[in-house]
């Protein structure tokens, strides 16, 4: 019975703590922008800020608000780190946070105009610290598994003497062989340093996946394709569900079950110029946790407990060997999601006759299976 009253208490306890968590992020941890044409503008650096006072002022420009002021990642590999005043619970089933940027699209055109995707990664407060310096999970995308996405990328900026051509403005070099070297430009509406003044060094390096280019030519204007999902400053926010801490995966694409997250790296994920739209930059405005008051379970789910039993005949036989439900996706061959499944604890039998036939891959909790329907 003193067990029982003890589990009644602790549950109380954390409902009432849900309801006064703040759905806006709370803190910012780390900005590092690459350079680009909006470095040092927004937010605005002036002579003698530290890093301390950078973070001080994104956080300034983007907490406790849904939709704040701009802050812009630049080119390549730019990040911002930023967490809310509680653990985000990964609601099976359901997006879990939003993160609002600014584009938008093209008069007449169903999925271009302006697109700048930023990659999502998460980490869990593991050592509780307090501090994002735990295991970092990306949220994979629509276009994670693409053959035209590269990851390990790695890439390099070189601080400029000051006496650069435009064209040849900050040099950079990568891992990619198809493309080792290139610049980024300097434009004519922007002329202030491009070079994060408040970060010490002559390079700044950043490593993570790299997603195709998105960028064309019609009639002489520059147009960015959006993504399909799953990222940021991709969509415009009307149309943008948010994220699933479901899509998290490890270092080598494996999916990990992630019952909760306290922190969100954003990053530019796209290295492009595009002519007088300049480079390719991330901007938020903000994000959101789309069910604060939920308080889901503590940690990181045993990563071995789904199993696939049978397929066929429009049903997949499964058994969820864990106490809680597991949300899983049903991948086609090119990557996109083509349906979402919860899978509750125990056997079962779940109606897929919806999905066309053909190979598919599913995530599940932290395995993948490669099934024909």
């Amino acid at each position: 019975m003193k067990k029982i009253f003890l589990a009644l208490a602790c549950l109380l306890s954390l409902q009432a703590m849900a309801k006064d968590n703040s759905p806006y992020i709370y803190k910012v941890y780390d900005f590092r922008p690459a350079p680009g044409q909006f470095t040092n503008t927004l937010p605005e650096y002036e002579a003698g800020n530290t890093q301390a006072d950078m973070n001080a002022k994104c956080e300034e420009y983007l907490a406790g608000q849904a939709k704040g002021s701009m802050v812009c990642l630049g080119a390549y590999g730019g990040y911002i780190i930023f967490g809310f005043d509680h653990n985000v619970a990964n609601k099976p089933g359901d997006y879990d946070f939003k993160i609002y940027g600014n584009a938008f699209k093209e008069s007449g055109l169903a999925n271009a105009g302006s697109a700048e995707p930023g990659i999502v990664m998460v980490s869990y407060d593991s050592n509780h610290n307090n501090q994002p310096d735990d295991q970092w999970y990306e949220l994979a995308g629509s276009d994670y598994y693409k053959a035209s996405t590269l990851h390990s990328y790695e890439i390099t900026y070189y601080k400029p003497r000051g006496n650069e051509p435009d064209d040849t403005y900050i040099r950079w070099s990568s891992n990619d062989s198809a493309e080792p070297s290139g610049y980024v430009k300097r434009n004519t509406f922007h002329r202030q340093s491009y070079w994060p003044e408040w970060i010490d060094g002559n390079e700044i390096k950043f490593s993570g996946s790299r997603l195709a280019k998105n960028a064309y030519m019609e009639n002489n204007t520059w147009l960015l394709r959006m993504l399909a999902w799953g990222y940021v400053d991709n969509r415009p926010n009307t149309e943008d569900p948010g994220f699933k801490i479901d899509w998290a995966v490890d270092a080598n694409g494996n999916p990990v079950q992630l019952n909760q997250i306290s922190f969100v790296k954003v990053y530019t994920g796209v290295n492009q110029y595009c002519g007088d739209l300049g480079e390719t930059s991330t901007e938020i405005i903000g994000a959101e946790d789309l069910h604060p008051t939920y308080a889901g379970v503590e940690g990181i789910t045993d990563e071995h407990h789904i199993a696939l039993l049978g397929s066929g005949n429009g049903l997949l036989q499964l058994d969820n060997g864990t106490e809680t439900a597991v949300s899983g996706i049903l991948y086609d061959l090119q990557g996109r999601s083509a349906m979402q499944i919860l899978i509750e604890p125990g056997y079962q039998s779940i109606d897929v006759s919806s999905v066309a036939p053909g190979l598919y891959v599913l995530r599940a909790g932290s395995a993948t299976f490669k099934i024909k329907l």
